[in-house]
């Protein structure tokens, strides 16, 4: 296990899928931080959103579904090294890729753009778990769907720019109509943001919304287990 866990590390640093995902959000953060007052809630928990997103919709279902399309999980099936042990491998790894790009964003914000940062880290750790799971469960339903690499990254496409605009990542939600944004609350990405946004204002998160993020993860995980293919 450790042995794949090193040969995939060094696969994921060398995916551009990988370095976009820790550059895009930084990208955002600094072109639109130098103009937020020291105080704002909505950026960074914006810039942390669209982070754990692109890793969970984008780079996950792209990888799980290419290794399918190449056929390597079938031939992994037939060595020592389960194809299981591939996908716990990739899923611990694709954490650790949204874990470092948080990390980046707020080492960032903290440090060059004096930005805001919550006091209530549990609960802030809370909702990135529960956030990154509801990311990560969407995106093994699409690599369970998806029949290649390509497909994979299409639907990844067409699920984000909705949900990133429901969740007012695209545009402030004060200005979208007030059924649109509360609709997006509900959405994995818009529970996430909105979430993010109540710790980063000193609130603490809503539970309703706390059961939402917690309700897609463990019933999209259960579809994506139910339709999911190893060739």
């Amino acid at each position: 296990m450790m042995k794949l866990a090193v040969v995939e590390a060094k696969l994921l640093t060398r995916e551009p899928g990988a370095l976009f995902s820790l550059l895009i959000p930084l990208f955002i953060l600094v072109v639109f931080g130098s103009s937020i007052e020291p105080g704002d809630t909505v950026l960074l928990p914006m810039a942390l959103a669209i982070a754990v997103g692109m890793v969970g919709l984008y780079l996950l279902p792209t990888t799980l579904a290419t290794y399918r399309e190449r056929g390597i999980l079938r031939r992994l099936s037939a060595t020592p090294v389960r194809p299981g042990n591939l996908l716990v491998v990739q899923l611990v790894l694709q954490l650790i890729l949204a874990v470092t790009a948080c990390g980046l964003l707020l080492a960032v914000a903290g440090t060059v753009l004096g930005a805001h940062l919550p006091t209530g880290v549990p609960s802030a750790v809370l909702v990135f778990l529960l956030g990154t799971a509801s990311m990560f469960a969407i995106g093994l339903l699409i690599a369970a769907l998806a029949p290649n690499g390509r497909a994979a990254n299409g639907i990844g496409v067409l699920l984000y720019f909705p949900m990133a605009y429901l969740a007012g990542l695209m545009q402030p939600k004060d200005q979208m109509p007030a059924m649109v944004a509360r609709i997006g609350e509900y959405t994995p990405l818009g529970a996430f943001g909105q979430s993010m946004r109540e710790i980063w204002a000193g609130a603490a998160p809503s539970p309703l919304l706390l059961g939402v993020l917690a309700g897609y993860a463990l019933v999209v995980s259960i579809a994506a287990a139910k339709f999911f293919r190893w060739e």
